[in-house]
C-alpha cells in the first residue's frame, strides 16, 4: 500500500529531502507555510542545483483560510539590450543560444519572490533563521544525488566550457559521483549576504553590483540597471470551476492556462473510470487542444482568463474525438524545475515552483557569488509573435503551480517539474486523486505519460512508462497514438508532489519516487 504522510499541525513535500527538512523545521517552530517555503526554496537551490537555483524564477500560489488564493509572479524581464537586432549583431539571427552568456538575458526573479511572499506575513521569521539550513548545506557540502551526477555527465558537453560552471559543478573536470561531497562556498556567502541585508540586495545592493559587472564582462546583455528595475508582482491567479471544485493556476506568460484548460476539457468528457483508455486518451487529447491554443496565442499580457469561459471550453471539447487520436506535430518546450507544497497549523496552503529552465540554466556561473543564471530567455522567438523578444518583456514560462478547493472542502496543492510535461503530470495527479478517488501517494506514484519531446531528441511521440497495462498500450496505438515506451519510473514523467489540507484539520503530503525527495507531516 502506498501511504502518504499524515499530521495535524503541518505537512511539506519537496523533491529533495533537505528541502523538506528545512520547511518542516520552520513549521515545527510555529512558522507559517510561507516562511517554511522560503527556507525550503533556499535549501533546494543548494541541494538540487541542476533543477533550480537563485539565478532563476519562482511562482507562488498562497491560500489562507476562507480566502481565494493570491499569486506572486516572480519572473524576470528581458534585458534592455535584448533585441533581435542585438542578437543579429552577435551572429545569431535565427535563435537565441541555449547555453552561455547570450542565453542569460532575463533577470532572475526568484529571490525577489521570497521577499514578496514574506511581506504577506505579519511578523515573519528573520531571514537569518530561514536561510540557515541552505547556508549550512552550501558551506558544509551536499551529498550529490544520482540524479545530479547523471544529469551533469549527460549535459557536460554543452556546459563544461561555459564561464564559471565547471569550477563549481565539475570538480576535477568531471561530473561529481553519486554520494560525493560538493561544496558551494560562494553561494553560501551570497545567501549569508541576503540574510543580513535582505532580498533587495540581490537587485539593488552589493550582490547586484557584483552580478552587473560579471554579466557585462561575460558578454550577457543583462546589466545592473536591469536588475534594479525588477519587481515581483502580486497577481490574481487564473481560475476555472469544474465538477470537482474550483481550480487555480498562474497567469501568463506561464502555461498555467494550459493546465487549467486540460482539466476543464477532460471534465466535459464524462469519463467515469480511472486507468482505462477513456482516461488516458481523454487527457491526452485535451492536452493537444490546450497546447494548440497555447502555442498560437500565449504571451506576456495575454488575457487568458477569457479562454476559460464555458462557451470557449465547450467549443474546444467538441473538437476531441473520443475514439481517435489527433495527429500531433507541434513545437515542444523544454524545462527543468522543482515544485514544493506546504500546509501549516493555521490552515494556509502554498504551491510553489522554482526553476532555471534547462538543467543548470545557461550554465553561466558567477565565481564570486556561486549563482548560475537561468536561460529562460532562450524561450523567446527572434521572429516575433506572441513570444517575440523585446526589452522588458517576460518570456513564455513552463512553470505553473497548481491549487484546488474541492467541493468537500479539501484544499489540494500540487505540481511537478518537467517543462512541457508539467500540465500533463498535473492532470494525471489531479484526475486520479480528485476525480477517481485514488490515494494521494498512489496518484503521484502511478505510471505517467508525456506527449511530446524528450530531453535530448526531437520526437513528438506519446511516451508511456512501461508499468502501464499492455492491453491499454495496444488500445492507444490502435486509436492512432504514436507510442514510445520509457522506463517505469522515468524523470521524463516529472517529479510531482502534493499536499492536502482536509476540512477536519488533517494535513497530508506525498512525494514522487522518481525524485530524491520526501513528504513529511507534523
Amino acid at each position: 500500500m502506498l501511504n502518504s504522510a499524515l499530521g495535524l499541525k503541518g505537512a511539506f513535500t519537496a523533491p529533495h529531502q533537505a528541502a523538506t527538512q528545512a520547511g518542516l523545521g520552520v513549521l515545527a517552530e510555529g512558522g507559517s507555510a510561507i516562511e517554511a517555503m522560503v527556507a525550503a526554496a533556499a535549501a533546494v537551490a543548494v541541494a538540487y542545483p541542476h533543477m533550480n537555483g537563485i539565478g532563476g524564477d519562482g511562482f507562488w500560489l498562497i491560500k489562507r483560510p476562507g480566502e481565494a488564493p493570491v499569486g506572486i509572479f516572480a519572473g524576470g524581464q528581458a534585458a534592455g539590450l535584448a533585441t533581435p537586432e542585438w542578437y543579429r549583431g552577435q551572429g545569431h539571427a535565427a535563435a537565441i543560444p541555449a547555453r552561455g552568456p547570450l542565453a542569460a538575458l532575463t533577470v532572475p526573479g526568484s529571490v525577489g519572490g521570497w521577499g514578496a511572499a514574506l511581506g504577506l506575513c505579519e511578523r515573519p521569521m528573520p531571514l537569518s533563521r530561514l536561510l540557515a539550513p541552505a547556508i549550512e548545506l552550501a558551506r558544509q557540502g551536499i551529498a550529490v544525488t544520482g540524479n545530479q551526477s547523471d544529469c551533469t555527465a549527460e549535459k557536460a558537453p554543452g556546459l563544461q566550457d561555459v564561464p564559471g560552471f565547471a569550477d563549481i559543478y565539475m570538480p576535477g573536470g568531471t561530473a561529481p559521483a553519486r554520494g560525493s561531497r560538493l561544496r558551494q562556498s560562494a553561494l553560501g556567502a551570497t545567501l549569508e549576504q541576503i540574510a543580513r541585508s535582505g532580498t533587495a540586495d540581490y537587485y539593488r545592493g552589493d550582490i547586484a553590483a557584483t552580478h552587473g559587472a560579471f554579466l557585462e564582462a561575460a558578454g550577457s546583455p543583462l546589466r545592473r540597471a536591469d536588475l534594479a528595475a525588477y519587481r515581483p508582482q502580486h497577481v490574481t491567479p487564473l481560475t476555472v470551476e469544474t465538477s470537482q471544485g474550483r481550480l487555480w493556476n498562474m497567469t501568463p506568460p506561464t502555461q498555467g492556462i494550459a493546465s487549467l484548460t486540460i482539466l476543464a476539457l477532460f471534465d466535459r468528457l464524462g469519463v467515469t473510470e480511472a486507468e482505462g483508455f477513456a482516461h488516458l486518451h481523454g487527457l491526452i487529447e485535451s492536452t493537444k487542444q490546450a497546447f494548440i491554443r497555447r502555442n498560437a496565442e500565449l504571451g506576456d499580457g495575454t488575457a487568458a482568463q477569457d479562454w476559460l469561459a464555458p462557451a470557449a471550453l465547450d467549443a474546444m471539447a467538441a473538437q476531441i474525438d473520443p475514439a481517435r487520436a489527433l495527429a500531433w506535430p507541434y513545437e515542444p518546450k523544454e524545462g527543468d524545475t522543482i515544485w514544493m507544497g506546504a500546509a501549516d497549523a493555521e490552515g494556509t496552503v502554498v504551491s510553489f515552483i522554482q526553476s532555471v529552465f534547462w538543467e543548470f540554466g545557461s550554465g553561466l556561473t558567477c565565481p564570486e557569488t556561486g549563482v548560475v543564471f537561468q536561460n529562460r530567455g532562450a524561450a523567446f522567438s527572434l521572429a516575433g509573435g506572441p513570444n517575440g523578444l523585446a526589452p522588458g518583456k517576460r518570456p513564455f514560462h513552463t512553470l505553473n503551480p497548481a491549487m484546488a478547493e474541492l467541493k468537500d472542502g479539501r484544499i489540494l496543492s500540487y505540481g511537478t517539474m518537467g517543462g512541457e510535461g508539467q500540465p500533463q503530470t498535473q492532470a494525471a495527479v489531479f484526475s486520479r486523486y480528485a476525480m477517481f478517488g485514488q490515494g494521494l501517494q498512489a496518484a503521484v506514484t502511478a505510471p505517467r505519460w508525456l506527449l511530446g519531446k524528450t530531453w535530448g531528441d526531437d520526437t513528438t511521440t506519446l511516451k508511456l512508462e512501461d508499468r502501464f497495462d499492455p492491453s491499454l498500450v495496444d488500445a492507444l496505438k490502435a486509436s492512432g497514438h504514436q507510442v514510445e515506451m520509457i522506463p517505469g519510473f522515468s524523470d521524463l514523467a516529472g517529479h510531482a508532489g502534493a499536499v492536502v489540507l482536509h476540512p477536519g484539520g488533517l494535513r497530508e503530503s506525498a512525494s514522487d519516487p522518481r525524485a530524491d525527495g520526501a513528504a513529511l507531516a507534523l
